[in-house]
């Protein structure tokens, strides 16, 4: 029997990797499976953790008021030490590009022990954006012994980065998790309708969500005042859970407070977004996950980024880059709201993510693996 040890610590590792804690658990004569948990964001990583029903074996609580990344960097490796003294795991597998995911494989190295990477070889080739994940994703991938693309492309990442050997294109989870949880959230239809009931969903809603720190001050105030155009000059209803960072909630309360088809709502949980981005005619993120997951239900996706490491999803159709500046925004809304050829063809272009059976891939494949 293989120990396998998953560390994550935020909302998007737990979504991503949930589903493939799952289907391990399904092997439990060959997988010991172990969850340790930083909970660098407490409150919306146990959010993911209640509605999926997963316990962690390990938690480390390191989260603390105004955190610094200095601060995650040492309480994070301090505190993984320990756990991985006791369970002793053969694998550890980490998600994506969170301080997290690099410190997670940072002390398996330090310990000898593999490590897997899942949802590896993603890239913005700018070392800044997104900060500090772009570092964070091309460290990982340097001290990983096991890699887990979601596309080809990605795999060619990796290529060109000098990794040679255990590359496995299997897709994203994100669309595992996306379609189970879809499945929960279709035997409480009534609780969702009721929570949202203050929108009207006979018109067409505008999912808005931003929250990157590249887009704080000028940038925020550029999508603000182009949301507050799209409201006066469309008959749409835009619902935007707006991140309580402050750097956000200001120049979004400033400019759109009291608008009355603008809903501004406190963060919301996973299984509420899933609802409403079922609901909504299209999404207006800044999100890496969303990037992903909206084209599965058929919504087109507008980036407020200036590049993203998710470039399959433009390349496939089911997603533009438009960044931060107004016009550009107000150009791609107004084209999806009044052109349905062109709204189609967003909608129904083949999302290049996967089809809900990464975690069974990446399972299979450690079958043989160890």
């Amino acid at each position: 029997m293989k120990k396998i040890l998953f560390i994550f610590g935020t909302r998007p590792e737990a979504i991503k990797m949930v589903p493939l804690i799952r289907e391990f658990k399904l092997y439990p004569e060959k997988f010991n499976i172990k969850v340790c948990v930083t909970a660098q964001h407490r409150e919306m990583l146990d959010q993911v953790l209640n509605f999926f029903g997963v316990v962690p074996d390990y938690d480390l609580n390191i989260m603390r008021h105004n955190q610094s990344l200095f601060d995650i960097t040492a309480d994070v490796i301090k505190n993984l030490e320990p756990v991985f003294n006791e369970f002793q795991p053969d694998v550890i597998f980490v998600q994506g590009d969170t301080s997290t995911s690099f410190l997670g494989a940072l002390g398996a190295f330090y310990k000898k022990i593999k490590i897997a990477h899942l949802e590896a070889g993603l890239r913005s080739f700018d070392k800044y954006a997104p900060f500090p994940e772009e570092i964070n994703r091309r460290l990982i991938t340097h001290l990983a012994d096991y890699h887990f693309p979601p596309t080809s492309f990605s795999k060619q990442t990796l290529l060109n980065e000098g990794i040679k050997n255990h590359i496995y294109v299997v897709g994203n989870t994100v669309i595992d998790a996306l379609l189970w949880g879809k499945e929960i959230v279709s035997n409480n239809e009534t609780d969702y309708v009721e929570f949202f009931k203050q929108i009207d969903f006979n018109k067409r809603v505008i999912l808005v969500t931003g929250h990157r720190r590249e887009n704080f001050g000028k940038p925020f105030e550029n999508i603000s005042n182009a949301i507050k155009e799209i409201s006066l000059t469309h008959d749409v209803e835009i619902v935007y859970p707006v991140h309580l960072n402050p750097n956000v909630l200001k120049p979004v309360n400033e400019i759109l407070c009291g608008l009355k088809n603008v809903h501004l709502i406190k963060p919301i949980d996973y299984p509420y977004l899933i609802w409403l981005m079922n609901k909504s005619y299209i999404v207006l993120t800044d999100s890496g996950g969303i990037q992903e997951e909206a084209p599965s239900l058929g919504k087109p996706v507008l980036v407020m980024r200036d590049v993203t490491e998710r470039t399959e999803g433009v390349d496939a159709g089911t997603a533009v880059l438009v960044g931060t500046n107004k016009e550009i925004i107000l150009s791609w809304m107004n084209k999806l709201l009044t052109n349905q050829a062109e709204y189609d063809r967003m909608a129904k272009a083949v999302n290049p993510y996967g089809d809900g059976t990464t975690s069974k891939q990446v399972v299979d494949i450690f079958m043989n693996l160890i």
